[in-house]
């Protein structure tokens, strides 16, 4: 097994993500933790976690990165979701409207592959969003009592194939389907927004199918289903939920399950043939 780094640097977005990284890196033996919360999305419970906090906005990104070159840590985990609208509603500095620019395409791939790039030069190095995450991604098999029926479960082949050929071209991770029938597809509005807009289509009885794709790119927007994503499911009257075994976190796993058996929610998690997400650090990394 690889030596627990001393210390980790954590950018937190907003859920309980965060909460869960910096509690696993703690039990595992991380001695500094220091979070880069983000304002108005990261909770004030990592105040009680972590050994320093600074809250900055989602736009300081020259702020941000000049905190965290003062903190002289090695090792960084991106953890936490950003609200799509706040970067259509952000002030951004020179900084960041420089690196927006730069892209080409605007996704979640693309616009945290650019930050990634940005800590990476200055020698900082970041961890897949799985690590220390190992307990939340079930293996394969069905975590409910019910398990799919014979039609939920060809819309569940049909749906990962479809999520997976989304993915390939940046789009979205989810799709939702119904009687071999794509309802919707997420873009940019999220995985529950995307259920709902399905669920108009498609009324009760849709599938909804959430993937990592093929060379995903594990250091951030890792697949989250979670209460929430439950609790959007039974309003739109889904009868299934399916993620990849392995490379999807499942937060509230027994909330989930309990409410998804109390319902009739069949929940599966499904062999991609895909490796796993890492959830085990590196070697610490020389600090910059």
């Amino acid at each position: 097994m690889m030596p627990t780094p001393q210390a980790l640097l954590i950018i937190a977005g907003s859920g309980q993500y965060p909460l869960l990284v910096a509690a696993g890196a703690r039990a595992a033996g991380v001695r500094r933790i220091a979070v880069l919360a983000l304002r108005g999305q990261a909770s004030r419970r990592l105040e009680a976690l972590a050994d320093e906090v600074c809250r900055l906005g989602v736009g300081e990104v020259r702020r941000a990165l000049g905190w965290i070159e003062s903190l002289g840590i090695g090792q960084v985990m991106l953890a936490g979701q950003i609200r799509p609208s706040a970067l259509f509603t952000t002030r951004f500095d020179a900084l960041a409207l420089d690196i927006m620019c730069r892209l080409r395409v605007k996704s979640a791939h693309t616009i945290f592959g650019a930050v990634a790039g940005q800590l990476e030069a200055r020698r900082l190095h970041v961890l897949p969003a799985s690590t220390y995450m190992e307990r939340y991604l079930p293996g394969a098999g069905v975590l409910t009592g019910r398990a799919p029926d014979a039609r939920e479960a060809a819309d569940i082949a049909h749906g990962h194939r479809a999520a997976m050929t989304i993915g390939a071209v940046d789009i979205g991770q989810t799709v939702v389907v119904k009687d071999g029938m794509i309802l919707a597809a997420e873009a940019f509005e999220g995985t529950n927004a995307a259920i709902r807009r399905g669920a108009r289509l498609g009324g009760p009885g849709a599938i909804v199918v959430k993937v990592a794709r093929d060379g995903h790119d594990m250091r951030f927007d890792i697949p989250v289903v979670g209460a929430a994503t439950l609790q959007v499911l039974r309003r739109a009257r889904a009868s299934a939920l399916a993620f990849q075994a392995g490379r999807t976190i499942l937060l509230d796993r027994e909330a989930v399950i309990d409410g998804a058996n109390r319902r009739g929610i069949a929940v599966v998690a499904i062999d991609s043939g895909l490796p796993p997400a890492p959830t085990r650090p590196p070697a610490e990394s020389p600090a910059p």
